[in-house]
């Protein structure tokens, strides 16, 4: 069994009053592939922009090969590797 790759754990994000992004959690393994499916308006762009250090999240941690990392701001999430189309 592969080992994650990736990890965020509880990531919340609100704008104000709208919460974009409640207490997610994401596990990426070695050799996966996930695609992230929703109506608009349901946060996927928002959890990938924190992933990416767009977005710092307001709760919840990301872990990258078992190690806490910070991707905010994005020249972070770039130097680790990160990266997003």
């Amino acid at each position: 069994m592969s080992r994650p790759v990736l990890e965020m754990k509880g990531i919340t994000k609100a704008f104000g009053r709208v919460v974009a992004n409640r207490n997610i959690d994401f596990t990426l393994k070695e050799g996966e592939i996930h695609a992230l499916l929703g109506e608009n308006g349901a946060g996927k762009t928002t959890f990938v922009s924190i992933l990416y250090g767009h977005f710092q999240p307001d709760a919840g941690t990301i872990t990258l090969s078992g190690r806490a990392v910070q991707t905010h701001p994005s020249r972070n999430a770039i130097r680790l590797g990160i990266g997003m189309v």
